[in-house]
């Protein structure tokens, strides 16, 4: 019995490995394609690069006499280096600051306003009640093409377009009902214990959130904080829209802007461009990553 356990836990890790080796493909293909010409990316199905071979060292030496070691492996990295300048007077350097000044502020905002709903729909009752929690599940409904006019007509007239003041202000009016109804049901899995001791202790029901409830509900809101930064980070259709200046373009516009800027587009330095880009999503994930699996696994848990 104890050998088929052992059996039976090697064939599921073993299937966890290749099903993360089918996922995890993609990005290492485009790692390597950042090292790669246009003729090999498109002429070539193997994944290692050429120019990492010692035919390609050789080549490379041959074709630029007294140069060493050193040289070669740092022209590895041309498309990188190239790919950063970005286009025009608008470098990637740029793009990121404009991402961060949207992604930042759009997470913190809704973290915030998420929260205090929530902790209204979990612990207090109030007149129509259910009916709002009815119209707030029922705008998770609504796709994002249904409501893009109307937002950008009512931008349009407040003068938000072609600002940040789009992403920002819906984030601190709670515009996210995802996340607020996933912090109503981790908050419903607290005990109302503890509320009961805090205000026999003399605690408001603000101190209350703050000092008793926020401690513990940190897995959620590392979650929920991880999910507003991909899709914020991400997102493609919203920046396109209320955003006509591309000096204030972020990172997912700058990656299609230098697209469009080269008549005959080397893909090796988009494929750099798209690495580097994906880079804080993958090192926010992994330091992330213990208190988001916990938040994912104990929302909507009871006791």
């Amino acid at each position: 019995m104890k050998k088929k356990s052992k059996l039976n836990l090697f064939f599921s890790y073993l299937l966890i490995i290749l099903i993360g080796l089918v996922l995890i493909y993609p990005i290492v293909w485009m790692f390597f394609a950042a090292f790669k010409t246009n003729e090999e990316i498109f002429g070539s199905t193997a994944l290692w690069p050429s120019a990492w071979t010692g035919a390609g060292y050789q080549a490379w030496m041959e074709a630029n006499p007294g140069s060493g070691f050193w040289q070669y492996f740092v022209y590895q990295f041309h498309n990188f280096a190239e790919g950063w300048v970005g286009v025009g007077q608008n470098s990637y350097a740029n793009f990121f600051w404009n991402s961060f000044q949207i992604v930042i502020p759009t997470v913190i905002l809704t973290l915030v306003s998420s929260t205090l709903v929530a902790y209204g729909f979990a612990r207090f009752n109030f007149p129509c009640k259910n009916l709002l929690f009815a119209i707030l599940i029922g705008t998770l409904m609504l796709p994002n093409a249904v409501v893009i006019i109307p937002r950008y007509s009512m931008y349009a007239d407040w003068g938000w377009v072609n600002t940040y003041l789009p992403f920002w202000v819906p984030a601190a009016l709670a515009g996210a009902p995802f996340f607020v109804y996933m912090l109503i049901q981790f908050m419903r899995g607290l005990p109302h214990e503890l509320d009961e001791s805090a205000y026999i202790d003399g605690c408001s029901t603000f101190r209350t959130l703050v000092q008793i409830l926020l401690p513990l509900m940190v897995p959620a809101l590392f979650s929920a904080g991880l999910f507003q930064f991909m899709w914020t980070y991400n997102d493609y259709m919203n920046s396109l829209v209320f955003i006509n200046s591309a000096a204030k373009y972020p990172v997912s516009l700058g990656l299609r802007l230098s697209l469009d800027g080269e008549s005959v587009v080397n893909w090796g330095k988009m494929m750099a461009c798209s690495c580097t880009a994906v880079l804080p999503l993958v090192l926010l994930f992994f330091a992330a990553q213990k208190h988001f699996v916990e938040g994912i696994a104990t929302t909507g848990m009871k006791g």
